[in-house]
């Protein structure tokens, strides 16, 4: 353990009193320095039933300026929560950088919910603790400060604390059977949270255990444990800061991407009578896989990735053309908002997954981490690098919940992509989806080359393949789009 529980004291109200004032001072002080600093707090309570984690967020609640905190409670998942991946509603409430998250119930608290039951798979829970420690890795890398506070009581402590809020009126309320249930489990349960605890141990997310038998003394201990945390993480931020580095020189991780990519033919033709021929037996079949997906509950996330002006927007207006609107949106992806930016970049995507049977389509998505913000200096060389393992564990865990990812780049050639730009200039409808950034981005053609490649290279799974998508002929790469997607769905639904 990070922390081992103190030796049972009991700390007098004077006692308790006088450390108050400096203690509370000091934790508006944290908040004012949290402001100017590129991070969030994420501060987790957990621990054994009886153990005082709703006292503890209320005193935390109380000492600390209110409009830089938020508190969390989740209780068992709705059913729209179901229907997404586990982490999903976790992701939805992460506290902005700059402010706190408290969190009385959590990721923890669903897992270990679930791995409860005799009849439950210890191979499920290790799955979920494995989930959650990617999870909180991948935050903590983002510059997230994690304190996690386990709430320790032994079972005597815990049936004497019960027995006591059950003597007093005023908190009789409070207990629960479930409470003296986990009583009656409290070595399983204790079990459990061990080895939940040692397999989601990391240096970024310690777990600190916090003796809870005396209420003023572990109320006084969580708040010395953020700011004792937060000392540390405040110092560590500040020497990242002063060693930030430019992006690398861009340089190939892996050369064979790069080679796919260039050996794609762009030569096919298709003339307007086979196309529209054609199209019409794809879109049947499309429209007839989408709603074979919904009726087994399984949803569709589309992903178009392509070079400026290589036709995502008519290839998406076709696919939707084969989708009931009722059961599709298309997400256009541009850049962060002020908002967006406050959080890790995966949050914005994460928010936009759909329920069970429906379908969403990502215009440009998460791979601009390792396309454009790669090649602009928006992320760092150590982002954009750590960025495929995100991706790839963010995706494993869409494909996990039976979500049917389907991931097309639309590649054109060089000569191709300046006509198209010279026709939206001179054409007035299309005028406006030309500007100087297009431009701009058509200088970096070799290093985007570079990039694409060791995308493809570095994200292509069995389950989540990249469509590789020649589009130098519009109706080719349009009915390509159909026919892949098509597969794809078919494939996954096990259909001939």
């Amino acid at each position: 353990m990070a922390k081992r529980a103190a030796a049972k004291t009991r700390l007098t109200r004077k006692d308790y009193e006088a450390r108050l004032p400096r203690l509370r001072e000091q934790l508006v002080q944290l908040q004012v320095q949290l402001k100017q600093l590129p991070c969030p707090v994420l501060l987790v309570i957990a621990g054994v039933e009886g153990s005082g984690k709703g006292e503890v967020v209320n005193a935390l609640n109380s000492w600390l300026d209110p409009r830089g905190v938020e508190v969390f409670a989740f209780h068992p998942p709705t059913e729209e929560e179901r229907e997404r991946p586990f982490m999903w509603r976790y992701w939805r409430s992460l506290p902005p950088r700059g402010r706190i998250g408290i969190y009385a119930g959590s990721w923890y608290t669903e897992a270990l919910r679930e791995a409860a039951p005799a009849r439950a798979r210890p191979a499920d829970f290790a799955h979920a603790l494995a989930r959650i420690a990617g999870f909180e890795r991948t935050l903590a890398a983002d510059g997230a400060l994690i304190v996690k506070c386990w709430l320790q009581l032994s079972k005597t402590e815990q049936g004497d604390r019960l027995r006591e809020l059950e003597d007093d009126a005023r908190t009789a309320w409070r207990v629960t059977p479930e409470d003296w249930e986990s009583h009656r489990r409290y070595n399983r349960l204790a079990s459990l949270a061990a080895t939940m605890q040692r397999q989601t141990r990391r240096p970024g997310a310690p777990w600190h255990l916090i003796a809870a038998a005396d209420e003023r003394a572990r109320n006084l201990a969580v708040a010395e444990t953020l700011l004792a945390r937060f000392r540390d993480h405040h110092r560590l931020m500040k020497q990242i800061a002063a060693a930030q580095e430019k992006p690398a020189r861009v340089t190939p991780l892996r050369p064979a991407g790069r080679r796919k990519l260039l050996q794609l033919p762009l030569d096919q033709k298709l003339g307007a009578a086979d196309y529209e021929l054609k199209r019409d037996k794809w879109l049947g079949r499309l429209n007839a896989g989408v709603r074979r997906a919904a009726a087994k509950h399984r949803s569709i996330v589309f992903v178009f990735e392509g070079w400026d002006a290589a036709g995502k927007g008519g290839a998406i207006r076709r696919l939707t053309s084969a989708i009931d609107a009722r059961d599709c949106r298309v997400i256009p992806v541009s850049k962060p908002t002020d908002e967006e930016k406050s959080h890790h970049y995966l949050w914005r995507f994460w928010r936009h997954l759909p329920r069970s049977g429906m379908v969403t389509i990502y215009d440009r998505s998460w791979y601009g981490r390792v396309l454009v913000e790669r090649l602009e200096g928006f992320a760092r060389d150590d982002e954009w690098r750590r960025a495929y393992t995100e991706i790839n564990d963010f995706e494993a865990q869409l494909t996990e919940r039976g979500i049917i990812v389907v991931k097309f780049w639309l590649h054109i050639s060089k000569d191709e992509q300046l006509r198209r730009f010279r026709h939206r200039e001179t054409t007035e409808y299309k005028r406006h989806k030309i500007n100087a950034e297009d431009w701009r981005n058509r200088r970096k053609w070799a290093a985007y080359e570079t990039a694409v490649g060791d995308m493809l290279a570095l994200t292509d799974r069995p389950q989540r393949p990249w469509h590789l998508v020649a589009a130098n002929n519009k109706r080719h790469a349009r009915l390509q789009v159909l026919k892949l997607a098509t597969r794809q769905i078919e494939t996954a639904l096990g259909l001939k």
